[in-house]
């Protein structure tokens, strides 16, 4: 899985570059009002999700860092949101500022956003209530150990963050955190 491209920018769309990394062009679509962030003839880092499409299309989706990732695919985990509005949610703020909004139940702060209407903005809210664990602040070095090693194993990021956040913090070892955390996911 693509997770990671840094390469010149070589052109531009209104809602996605393309990058040039190791002699190979890579289209990434991005949010709108991203886009200025990545000037032609530019060195880019761009943080992806391959999405593969029912006509099996595979289409990347870029952000600017892994938190901004992990919102994104926090929010493309919501039943009717596809990648593209999971894109324009997650480039409204930081990881903090959504979490702040959805404590509030604050359906203003996701006004304005295209193709999203209101009765989708508070099935958002509703669901990413539930989900504020994994939208936290990370926990150091170690939860991203085991969140690295359940990837390894298979399991998306977001169900690895997921199985994590509901075994206690002092649950051992970095192993012994995988193997409870396993327990949950297979579930």
């Amino acid at each position: 899985m693509i997770s990671y491209i840094k390469g010149t920018v070589i052109a531009r769309g209104p809602d996605y570059i393309i990058t040039n990394t190791g002699g190979i062009g890579y289209k990434v679509f991005l949010a709108q009002n991203r886009i200025g962030s990545f000037p032609v003839g530019k060195e880019a880092e761009v943080w992806c999700h391959l999405h593969i499409r029912q006509d099996e299309t595979l289409e990347l989706y870029g952000v600017e860092s892994p938190e901004m990732l992990e919102l994104f695919e926090t929010l493309k985990g919501i039943s009717g949101i596809g990648p593209k509005a999971a894109l324009r949610l997650s480039s409204l703020g930081t990881k903090d500022q959504m979490r702040q909004a959805i404590e509030k139940g604050d359906a203003s702060f996701f006004s304005g956003v295209h193709g999203i209407g209101q009765k989708k903005i508070q099935k958002v809210i509703l669901e990413l209530t539930g989900k504020l664990k994994t939208l936290k602040q990370g926990n150091g070095k170690e939860d991203d150990d085991a969140v690295d090693a359940l990837v390894a194993l298979g399991f998306s990021r977001q169900k690895a963050k997921e199985a994590l956040s509901r075994i206690p913090q002092d649950a051992g070892s970095l192993k012994e955190k995988v193997k409870e955390a396993l327990k949950i996911a297979r579930r």
